[in-house]
């Protein structure tokens, strides 16, 4: 595993709670980028509707400081559909992730992601050895970000989005 250094020093999560939800939920992407990832009011209700069914799931405000610049949800075991993806069985899942229009380009990408691999590999919700995300394939910025964390496509999709399986062991 490699040693990431931090660009932003004072970024780091805060779990979604009454108190934060409203300037989560006013953060957006650019408008070339809102096919690439859920408004984040969308996501919060989906995780409140998966909290309810007794999964888990984990939203975060990405801070750097006091500043809220992104948004991010884990989910582990949250998919229980049939036909989901064999790869979302038994593995953690980073379920969304965005950086606000205003504070990309500055290394809140990299350095969320790597707080929230931290995170799950605090395993908060028992112990995997694989952590899965998707993204739609014509979203490169995404897929180089998830490429320099070790992230690699199964050939498994998600409907249109293809799914990438980082080992956590």
């Amino acid at each position: 595993m490699m040693k990431y250094q931090f660009k932003n020093k004072t970024v780091h999560l805060e779990k979604v709670s009454a108190g934060n939800f409203d300037v989560l939920m006013d953060l957006s992407v650019h408008a070339s980028q809102e096919d690439f990832v859920a408004p984040n009011g969308y996501s919060m209700a989906e995780a409140y509707a998966v909290l309810s069914d007794g999964r888990f799931v984990q939203a975060f405000g990405i801070y750097d400081g006091d500043t809220p610049v992104g948004f991010a949800m884990i989910g582990h075991n949250a998919f229980t559909e049939p036909d989901c993806p064999a790869s979302y069985k038994n593995s953690y899942y980073l379920w969304r992730f965005m950086i606000d229009q205003r504070y990309q380009g500055r290394g809140y990408g990299k350095d969320g992601v790597q707080l929230l691999l931290d995170y799950i590999r605090s395993f908060p919700d028992g112990e995997e050895t694989t952590c899965c995300v998707s993204y739609e394939p014509a979203n490169e910025a995404a897929k180089r970000l998830y490429a320099f964390f070790g992230f690699v496509p199964n050939g498994e999709m998600d409907y249109d989005e293809e799914i990438a399986v980082l080992s956590l062991i």
